[in-house]
């Protein structure tokens, strides 16, 4: 971790961040040469994740997972956030609270589920592609057995 990754994640910790610009206007301020290039290499790099503010709609976090490769905060979230989890074809879809999908996601995404061909998240819904109906069945099995 470089030190400009560094005081992105004091940044994160000390104020609500929503957007790339706002971070790079924070870096600037604090005397980094940052641009949105650079802070969206930081972003994925750092593993952070938008999840829903308390004065902002969203802001980043990070993601941190533990040994067993599953972050506790998330898999919290995950249960918190998700509504449904239902099958269609070989689809999973999963409801989740509005805002919160991203962050759900994060979770479902660290799984590493082999049947899963790919996912998407949008504000409230995950889509996730099996590569069979029975596989897409099974997965939504282990999901709901988080709960």
């Amino acid at each position: 971790m470089n030190k400009r990754q560094s005081a992105i994640l004091d940044i994160i910790n000390k104020y609500e961040v929503e957007k790339q610009e706002e971070l790079v206007d924070y870096l600037i301020q604090e005397g980094y040469n940052a641009t949105q290039a650079t802070v969206s290499r930081d972003i994925k790099q750092l593993r952070l994740v938008k999840m829903p503010g308390e004065k902002k709609k969203y802001k980043y976090t990070q993601v941190r997972y533990t040994t067993d490769g599953i972050s506790s905060k998330f898999g919290s979230l995950f249960k918190e956030s998700v509504l449904s989890i239902q099958t269609a074809g070989n689809i999973v879809v999963i409801k989740t609270v509005t805002g919160s999908a991203n962050s759900a996601a994060a979770f479902f995404d660290k799984q590493e589920f082999d049947s899963i061909l790919g996912s998407i998240a949008g504000d409230d819904c995950i889509i996730a592609v099996a590569k069979s109906p029975e596989d897409a069945i099974q997965v939504a099995r282990t999901l709901k057995s988080f709960f």
